[in-house]
């Protein structure tokens, strides 16, 4: 099934960047967004506590822990999220740009296949694309990623062999 093709702002890297890739090309300000999340869901339990006390004696450890794991999950899904909209053309995107077509450029040359080598079927691969193509827009209902390797990436790939 061919990808459909949606007119973005800046060009379009990868509609289903592999997790590793997202990853990788995150930003310093991926980072402080995550770090962000991290520090402000204690700090939210610590302020309610203050405002509106559950107990006169409550000791707030492990509250102030589990938050700060939630708060760490939700910080990393929101830079995750911000490095797919890049990836997609939706924000903008130059430094990724410039850093996908010098590795991929760089694959091609070495004869080595884009994407990574795929382990499945070419069925399995193509319902693999199509279930976490843009899956980073539902991540309020389940974080899905991209953990396969396929070829259906929809993206002209013959611009990194020239």
């Amino acid at each position: 099934m061919p990808v459909k093709e949606i007119q973005t702002p800046y060009p379009v890297i990868d509609t289903d960047p592999s997790f590793g890739r997202v990853v990788r090309y995150f930003r310093s300000s991926d980072y402080a967004a995550w770090a962000a999340g991290t520090a402000v869901a204690p700090g939210a339990i610590v302020a309610m506590e203050k405002f509106n006390p559950a107990a006169v004696t409550r000791n707030l450890r492990i509250p102030i822990r589990i938050s700060a794991l939630i708060g760490s999950f939700g910080g990393f899904l929101y830079a995750y999220q911000n490095s797919s909209l890049r990836f997609w053309g939706w924000k903008e995107n130059a430094a990724e740009v410039a850093k996908d077509h010098e590795e991929l450029s760089q694959l091609a040359k070495e004869g080595k296949p884009l994407y990574g080598e795929g382990l499945m079927p070419a069925h399995v691969q193509a319902a693999s694309a199509q279930n976490s193509r843009f899956a980073q827009l539902k991540f309020s209902l389940i974080p899905w990623f991209n953990l396969g390797s396929h070829n259906n990436h929809g993206v002209d790939t013959s611009k990194y062999s020239s």
